[in-house]
């Protein structure tokens, strides 16, 4: 190992290190998952020692991507009507979240071979790209240029990041750092809105991408303190005097792990079929919901684009995913679920509350930022209880999905006995509380339950089946929404809700199935 210009020799580890640990059963605890060590005085805190400034990195990335989601969204009608384009306001959202499915499946092919650090400042410079784009953007098709590079970005970020956590905490503080992470979108939920809304009557809509720019400058200061625990190459231990730094592959002249050569190549031909699929079946659908009939064109393009998506997408999470296999597959189909149900309702739940109740869009947001007050509720719930086996796990993820079942059920009804405003933040409490609960335990269960040279893929495949959840919740009820939508009127509103309920139950009985196989009798 190269230290500075003194050339050391390399330390023998334990034969038991180089083999692949046996994945625990049923009652074992998880905490044998191979990973970092903690540190000699066990750390019980994300931000204890030399954990530090990786935690605040992480969340600051969080925040940075949380307030640019809810931020632009108040702003984007004011640049769709400044750019002429309010007929192709959903393109906007719908471009950055199909390369954001680009993104992902990149970040984890190119976090299993390389590490996770590449990946961040490669997310960082396009989602900063993206971001600039938009900001100087003389016309739409620009703008929308702009958002797909910040949508990739932001994919590369996302899935990198769950690979840091792998990396750089051992596995008793993996499920508070995911309550950090969870926290981090309360802040901007609750405040991004309004203050993106000020800042677009106040100057312009423009300044509202402009302010992201400063904490992903801070960001890569941050990460890059820490870059060496970041990138030390899969599946390096912890040394106990270095706390972060860690024995690893010898690094290359850049300081970062050579690439492994088992990543898969296929991953990103993949990626890009399901991107271009998902692609097809918004456009097909925006064309449909603003009023364009179903001709040849938007039949095919639907058509075309679920198969696609039925095609590709299987081969890019673990094998028995469709069918909810236990462990790792359930895992994966479950969070997609959650993903599917809980972002379709809190999309259409400000157009409710502003077209049947004429609610002003600020009142509307705080109804809606009841949900990430829910949420981080819920993670933080998760995160205090000491649960050491996967079966326990899992029944965190059911209950979390029967609260999110339960809360769309409880919008269905609100909508369709015109039931008082409150009532509905009651329920996106809850929803957001199944969230927290649910959601954010799979996050944990992903790193638990895959080897840790598996992370990066892992964690993409999570990742692909959140937006890929998030974009077909949201596409369904967007065609359900064109097909039935009458002014004035809930009923479309009261079927969206209870078919999105159905989804959540649905991840009722895969969360179920989230825990290991028992093991065999002695």
């Amino acid at each position: 190992m190269v230290e500075g210009h003194r050339v050391s020799p390399p330390r023998s580890r334990p034969a038991a290190q180089h083999s692949r640990a046996r994945t625990p059963r049923e009652g074992e605890p998880v905490s044998a998952t191979p990973g970092p060590r903690a540190d000699p005085v066990h750390p019980t805190s994300p931000m204890a020692g030399q954990y530090r400034v990786v935690t605040i990195a992480l969340v600051t990335l969080t925040t940075m991507v949380a307030f640019e989601t809810m931020a632009v969204t108040t702003a984007m009608p004011s640049a769709a009507a400044e750019l002429g384009a309010v007929g192709s306001y959903g393109l906007a959202f719908s471009s950055m979240m199909t390369a954001m499915l680009l993104g992902n499946v990149l970040a984890g092919s190119w976090a299993d071979r390389y590490g996770p650090l590449r990946g961040m400042y490669a997310g960082q410079s396009a989602f900063a790209l993206g971001i600039v784009v938009c900001a100087v953007a003389p016309s739409w098709g620009l703008l929308l240029a702009g958002r797909v590079i910040a949508g990739l970005g932001a994919g590369l970020l996302i899935v990198t990041e769950f690979v840091a956590v792998g990396r750089v905490y051992p596995a008793a503080l993996r499920p508070k750092v995911f309550t950090w992470i969870s926290a981090a979108w309360v802040l901007p939920s609750v405040l991004g809105a309004p203050a993106a809304g000020f800042i677009a009557e106040a100057f312009t809509w423009r300044w509202v991408f402009g302010v992201i720019l400063a904490p992903a400058v801070l960001t890569a200061l941050l990460i890059t303190a820490r870059r060496r625990a970041l990138d030390t190459g899969p599946g390096s231990p912890v040394e106990p005097e270095s706390g972060l730094e860690a024995e690893g592959p010898a690094l290359d002249a850049a300081g970062s792990a050579p690439p492994r050569p088992d990543a898969r190549p296929a991953a990103v031909p993949l990626g890009a079929g399901v991107a271009v699929s998902a692609g097809l079946v918004q456009l097909a659908i925006n064309e449909q919901s603003n009023g364009g009939p179903w001709v040849a064109w938007t039949v095919a393009a639907a058509t075309i684009g679920l198969f696609g998506i039925a095609l590709f997408a299987p081969r890019l999470v673990p094998p028995g995913t469709v069918r909810a296999a236990r462990g790792l597959p359930a895992v994966i189909l479950s969070r997609g679920l959650f993903n599917a149900s809980f972002m379709a309702s809190v999309t259409f739940l400000p157009l409710l509350l502003v077209q049947v109740y004429g609610l002003s869009l600020p009142a509307a947001g705080l109804v809606v930022a009841t949900g990430a007050i829910g949420w981080a509720s819920g993670s933080w719930l998760q995160g205090r209880v000491p649960i050491t086996t996967t079966a326990g796990r899992a029944r965190l993820v059911w209950l979390g999905a029967s609260a999110l079942a339960l809360a769309t059920l409880g919008l269905a009804h609100a909508a369709s006995i015109d039931a008082i405003v409150p009532v509905y933040a009651v329920w996106v409490a809850l929803c957001g509380l199944g969230m927290g609960t649910g959601s954010t335990t799979l996050s944990v269960l992903v790193l638990e339950l895959a080897p840790e040279q598996e992370h990066g893929q892992a964690s993409a495949a999570l990742q692909l089946s959140d937006v890929l959840g998030s974009v077909l919740g949201i596409a369904g009820a967007t065609a359900v929404f064109g097909a039935g939508y009458q002014p004035g009127d809930p009923g479309v509103f009261v079927v969206i809700s209870a078919g999105l309920a159905a989804v959540a139950a649905l991840a009722v009985v895969t969360g179920r199935r989230c825990a290991l196989a028992p093991a065999p009798a002695r």
